[in-house]
């Protein structure tokens, strides 16, 4: 197989190894209750700041193994650090940190001087390896990753991810079209990528599909019950109207195809209206005043004979008069039933999200991802009670998209999210999750509605988990070391509570934990040390046991019970 080599991969190889644990700082007043229940951490949703190799080597105890889909937004590596008479970039702002002081200060300590050799892409690429490493780690055997990425660095990214995943781990590529380029250039660069890849492609299911499929299945067949069963068409619009309205509630993602033709179920979508920039100005004439209709604020996606075209296939729909702006006649038919390789959708629809969300702010946030793009990804490869998480999440997208189709399927979906700038962590990410979950004022005034949930915010400890000299901090509770412990013996995330020295049961074997008064100091150094009477009044196991302790005074005993001892800190290497 085809390998990649740049200066600097020597260095980084093995470096996630080297990252030091950290823990997981709770921080209150950042923090959103979940709607309806009023305790921050039950929602199961976390969102991290701090650097995101640093974070999920924190979040690596508790959720190793457990995660369903991760989805990233990497830097892109564009190269663009032009900025306005606003201080602000005119190009990417978060997709574009390789040349940033963070970056930069972590390079020259990983890699050393050869650092200040390296071109922007030993930059990106020795910025990627340990961060695609970690991320592999927290998939689920039958987990998949997803990342977008433009035309820059896809041969790189996918490369990496031959070598990290495995070629035979690759599940495909998708091409999103998400813009229309006007300007003169020889190629215009109308799309990027999204690349995808399982743990292990034997256990995902052989096909993919969307929690949809079944209502569009179901609204087909009553479409096309009615279209045989009146010719009429106004009978026919009665008919379904009245069956619209009785089952809308059940009809997600679907609730808004409320129209009915001799073409079948369809809605009215301003997949016409251009969003964001200018776009093009002419006039439609109502085909009943006879005036011209009411332009969009930004004019027309298409051009005039495009707009003529789709016209007279009947796909536009005019309102009563020229008041109304027109609509896209989209068939219900049409709906994406399959996660395709070409997806179209404008990217300008995200900026327009978060403006929404931030009326009070006319840039928060440069190039955010559209909800809907997440939402397509997730709503192929989640379901249930699963975790989903980013270490890349800037403006908090994939936690909206989680929201939004919790919201819609009723599922419990949970997301964690890693940011690394703090003013984004706190300004940005968490206070957009917090607006959509409890509900928000958008830039027109009105009021948008919550969706539920909540999560818990965090930041990294200042100081690792272990000190300079090896030994574990005096302030880690039994919690915390529990997770750690049971990561280190089982190479798992820790589900347990840590309240009890018996951690739980793995492949037949009990994991034990002896440390800071767990046995409510009832025995020698507050129970950290294992003998014969602290063993007596540990939780009974039958079978193999493994235990974590400052020191082991059993003796021949030991062997007899079945027990294996491992020494804190010294055995807790990983």
């Amino acid at each position: 197989m085809p390998t990649l080599n740049w200066i600097g991969k020597e260095a980084v190889v093995k470096h996630h190894k080297e990252v030091p644990f950290r823990l997981l700082e709770p921080v209150s007043e950042l923090s959103c209750d979940k709607v309806g229940a009023g305790d921050k951490a039950s929602s199961g949703n976390l969102i991290v700041q701090g650097d995101n190799l640093h974070a999920l080597k924190a979040l690596l105890p508790r959720y190793a193994g457990q995660v369903k889909c991760i989805y990233i937004d990497p830097p892109y590596n564009t190269g663009q650090d032009d900025r306005g008479a606003d201080g602000l970039r005119t190009g990417w702002i978060y997709n574009d940190r390789v040349e940033s002081p963070e970056i930069r200060e972590w390079l020259g300590k990983v890699v050393g001087i050869e650092a200040e050799d390296l071109c922007r892409h030993d930059k990106w690429l020795c910025m990627m390896y340990p961060r695609l490493r970690l991320l592999k780690d927290f998939l689920r055997d039958d987990g998949v990753i997803f990342a977008s990425i433009d035309d820059i660095e896809v041969a790189s990214l996918r490369m990496l991810f031959d070598e990290i995943f495995g070629v035979t781990n690759r599940i495909g590529v998708i091409v999103w079209k998400n813009a229309t380029d006007n300007n003169p250039t020889q190629i215009a660069s109308e799309h990027e990528y999204v690349l995808c890849y399982a743990k292990d492609k034997r256990k995902i299911a052989s096909e993919w599909k969307a929690s949809s499929l079944e209502v569009k299945t179901r609204l087909l067949e009553v479409g096309e019950k009615f279209v045989k069963q009146h010719l009429d068409q106004a009978k026919r619009q009665a008919a379904y109207t009245k069956w619209y309205r009785e089952n809308k509630p059940q009809l997600w993602p679907f609730e808004d195809y409320k129209f009915i033709d001799s073409g079948g179920v369809y809605t009215g979508m301003r997949s016409v209206h251009n969003p964001g920039k200018e776009g093009y100005r002419y006039d439609i004439i109502h085909p009943v005043t006879k005036r011209p209709c009411q332009q969009p604020l930004m004019g027309y996606r298409f051009p005039e004979e495009s707009m003529q075209r789709l016209i007279q296939e009947g796909r536009i729909i005019f309102g009563e008069d020229e008041t109304k702006l027109v609509e896209l006649k989209v068939y219900a038919k049409d709906y994406r039933a399959k996660l395709s390789s070409l997806f179209e959708l404008d990217g300008r629809i995200g900026t327009n999200e978060i403006k929404a969300i931030f009326p009070e702010d006319k840039r928060p946030f440069d190039f955010p991802k559209p909800t809907e793009l997440i939402e397509e990804l997730l709503s192929f490869t989640t379901g249930a009670n699963d975790l989903i998480l980013d270490s890349f999440g800037g403006s908090g997208t994939t936690a909206n998209a989680v929201l939004k189709l919790n919201h819609a399927d009723g599922q419990n979906r949970r997301f964690i999210l890693v940011e690394m700038k703090d003013a984004i962590a706190s300004g940005v990410t968490a206070q957009r999750v917090q607006r959509v979950a409890s509900g928000y004022t958008n830039s027109k005034g009105e009021k948008v509605p919550g969706l539920g949930g909540g999560f818990q915010f965090c930041r990294l400890s200042a100081e690792p988990l272990f000190t300079a000299e090896g030994q574990i901090r005096a302030d880690v509770t039994f919690a915390q070391l529990a997770e750690f412990v049971w990561f280190a013996e089982t190479g798992s995330g820790y589900t347990g509570q840590g309240d009890s020295p018996l951690l739980g049961v793995h492949e037949g074997r009990g994991i034990y934990l002896l440390y800071n008064g767990i046995l409510k100091d009832k025995s020698i150094a507050g129970g950290n040390v294992l003998t014969g009477p602290v063993f007596d009044v540990l939780p009974k196991f039958a079978g193999p046991k493994v235990i974590y302790a400052a020191a082991n005074r059993m003796g021949g005993r030991a062997a007899r019970e079945g027990i294996t001892f491992k020494q804190t800190p010294y055995a807790l290497e990983v």
